[in-house]
């Protein structure tokens, strides 16, 4: 499958006791919430917890991954600051059949537009058949995407840069590139993303939004009103309480009666249980439930 609009989850990685990844169950989590709605997954993004993850197992994972019926639906998020890992690790992934990337610029370290082009650049001298979704998160990377950069990096290699997650949502609402794919990275900005003109989205809410995020969308699509919409909202707002990845983990350890969401890679945690109680309360209030998942 071919990058398109749509809905995408940024998948949970799913942790053993031992804090080693649990490939099985991280496939058939990101399997899952296809099945539930999504378009596609993007693993290691922020939300799989791509930082901690170690190198050797996220290429334990994609090797996994080529053996999945779902594979044309996957993305490969790189979560790494080292160009050479990055590479190293697309390049593994392209030869097992996956061409398609999030990639977000390298954190901590200050840098200027023309130095986020050089590294897409680098990147891409050494890959050229790969796709590239941008990955515009300033609350991470310490770094924004400006318009202007990203006309620049299109211009520069307009087969490989694709698209833009916009987690700083300073792009969706006046970026406007033929044939270039815009997702805002909230429920609360799919429909009016999808008014403006913007491609779907990929978040971490849709491990638990991606039946109401998909009727929203496809409610758009056929040009009939969105009765899901304001449900959709509301739910994300629940979560946004928290640090999305303690809240999923924590909401799927209480529905799914799984202990093994409980796992987290330090220095991140579940919700403590006053936490956890209100986040379950305020979730029964509005009558949402994943349990059919």
């Amino acid at each position: 499958m071919s990058l398109i609009k749509g809905i995408y989850g940024a998948s949970l990685s799913i942790i053993n006791n031992d804090l080693s990844l649990n490939i099985d169950k991280t496939i058939k989590h990101a399997e899952n919430i296809i099945d539930y709605g999504c378009h596609g997954v993007v693993f290691f993004g922020s939300t799989g917890q791509s930082q901690l993850v170690s190198l050797s197992e996220k290429i334990q994972l994609i090797n996994e991954l080529s053996n999945s019926s779902y594979r044309e639906n996957f993305i490969i998020g790189t979560g790494t600051n080292s160009l050479w890992d990055t590479i190293n690790l697309m390049q593994i992934s392209m030869q097992l059949g996956f061409d398609k990337f999030l990639i977000m610029p390298p954190a901590y370290y200050k840098y200027q537009d023309e130095d986020v082009v050089n590294f897409y650049s680098k990147i891409i001298n050494k890959l050229y058949d790969c796709k590239i979704i941008l990955y515009n998160f300033e609350k991470l990377s310490g770094y924004k995407f400006s318009i202007d950069c990203i006309k620049k990096l299109v211009e520069k290699f307009p087969k490989q840069i694709v698209g833009v997650k916009d987690s700083t949502y300073n792009l969706y609402e006046n970026l406007k590139i033929e044939n270039f794919l815009v997702f805002p990275g909230s429920e609360l900005k799919l429909l009016k993303g999808l008014e403006l003109g913007c491609s779907g989205i990929i978040t971490a809410t849709c491990n638990v939004t991606a039946k109401l995020s998909r009727k929203v969308f496809d409610d758009f699509f056929l040009g009939s009103d969105s009765t899901s919409n304001k449900l959709l909202c509301d739910v994300r707002e629940v979560f946004d309480k928290y640090n999305l990845i303690s809240g999923l983990h924590t909401y799927y350890a209480n529905v799914n009666k799984d202990q093994i969401y409980k796992n987290i890679l330090p220095p991140l945690s579940i919700l403590n249980s006053k936490d956890e109680k209100e986040l379950i309360e305020n979730l029964d209030k509005l009558n949402f439930s994943i349990r059919s998942l």
